[in-house]
C-alpha cells in the first residue's frame, strides 16, 4: 500500500487504485510511519511526495514482495503436487505391470515434480515413509492397527493365484485344479519376501488341509516360472504376476479354495489435498480395473 502511495502520489490515488477508501490508505500510512519510527512522506503542493526515508523503504521492499510473490507461488505449487517430491512405494508385480502407465502420465501432468519411486519388498526403514504406498493387506494384521492409522486405505482388487504347470502335467489342459490336489506335489517357493502375498497363500493351504512341499526356493515369479519350465516342479503365482507367461508353461485356475491376496493403496492423511496424489490414486485405480475388469467396492 505504501509503494502505491508513493507511486501515484496522494493518498486519493492509490486508495483509488488499490480499491480502498482513503481513510484506510491515511491508517496504513500513519501506522507504517509509527511503527517505523520514520517520516516516509512530506506534502508537495496538493499532493504528497516520498522522503528520502520513504524512497529507500519502497525501493528495498520491491524485491520482498517481489519474493514473498515467488514464496506464494511455490507453497501453491507444493500443495497442488505442481512441485516437491512424492514418494511412492508398489510391490514388484505393480511395478512391473501398473506402474509405467501411470509414472508416465504423472510426467506429463507435473513435469516439475520429482517422483521417489521405491520397490516394497526392499524398503529401506531409516527413509522418510510413503505418501503413496500401492501393496498387499496383511491378513494377520489387526484390523485398526497403529500401522494404518496414517494413512486413508483405499481396496482396489482381489487377486486370485493360479497354478503353472508344465504342458504335460496331468492338470494342464482342465478348467481348474482343486486346491487340495496339489497337496503331494513338488512345489517352487516364489517369495522370499516372507511376507502376506504367502501368507494369504499358506491360509488357504491350511484351510484345504495341508501345508505345501517346497522343494526349491526362488526370489521370485518369472525365476519360479522359468523352474516351472524346466520341468522342476508347479509354482503357485497371483494373476497380476502372470502377464507374460511363457509359452513353455500352463496356467491353470485354482478352486476349493482359491487362495486371494487383497491388494490396496494407501494415502497418507498429511496429502489429502496433494492433487498428484490424487492423480496417482486415480491412474493406478484405471490400471487395475484394465487388469482385473473390476474394483473391490465398484
Amino acid at each position: 500500500m505504501f509503494r502505491a502511495v508513493v507511486a501515484e502520489g496522494s493518498v486519493g490515488g492509490a486508495a483509488s487504485a488499490l480499491g480502498y477508501t482513503p481513510s484506510a490508505v491515511s491508517q496504513h500510512l500513519a501506522t507504517l510511519q509509527r511503527e517505523t519510527g520514520l517520516a516516509l512522506v512530506e506534502r508537495d503542493g496538493r499532493g504528497i511526495v516520498a522522503t528520502e526515508a520513504g524512497r529507500t523503504l519502497a525501493a528495498e521492499s520491491e524485491g520482498i514482495f517481489d519474493y514473498f510473490a515467488r514464496l506464494e507461488g511455490l507453497v501453491a505449487d507444493l500443495r497442488q503436487g505442481r512441485a516437491g517430491t512424492l514418494r511412492v512405494t508398489y510391490f514388484g508385480s505393480a511395478g512391473a505391470e501398473w506402474m509405467p502407465t501411470v509414472v508416465a502420465q504423472i510426467r506429463r501432468e507435473f513435469p516439475a515434480l520429482r517422483l521417489d519411486l521405491r520397490l516394497l519388498e526392499i524398503t529401506d526403514p531409516l527413509v522418510a515413509p510413503p505418501d503413496v504406498e500401492i501393496g498387499i493387506d496383511d491378513p494377520t494384521a489387526v484390523i485398526g492397527s497403529s500401522s494404518s492409522n496414517d494413512f486413508d486405505v483405499i481396496p482396489l482388487v482381489s487377486d486370485a493365484y493360479h497354478a503353472v504347470v508344465t504342458p504335460d502335467s496331468p492338470y494342464a489342459t482342465r478348467d481348474h485344479v482343486l486346491l487340495r490336489e496339489l497337496a503331494d506335489e513338488v512345489w517352487i517357493d516364489n517369495d522370499i519376501a516372507r511376507g502376506p502375498c504367502r501368507e494369504a497363500l499358506l491360509r488357504a493351504c491350511t484351510a484345504a488341509g495341508f501345508s505345501p512341499c517346497f522343494g526349491v526356493e526362488t526370489h521370485d515369479y518369472l525365476t519360479a516360472i522359468n523352474f516351472v519350465a524346466a520341468g522342476v516342479g508347479l509354482t503357485v503365482v497371483p494373476a497380476l504376476a502372470l502377464v507374460d507367461v511363457p509359452d513353455s508353461v500352463r496356467v491353470v485356475p485354482i478352486a476349493e479354495p482359491t487362495p486371494r491376496r487383497a491388494i490396496s493403496i494407501r494415502r497418507r492423511h498429511t496429502i489429502r489435498e496433494h492433487r498428484a496424489a490424487d492423480r496417482v490414486v486415480e491412474l493406478v485405480r484405471e490400471q487395475a480395473r484394465r487388469t482385473h475388469g473390476a474394483l473391490v467396492g465398484a
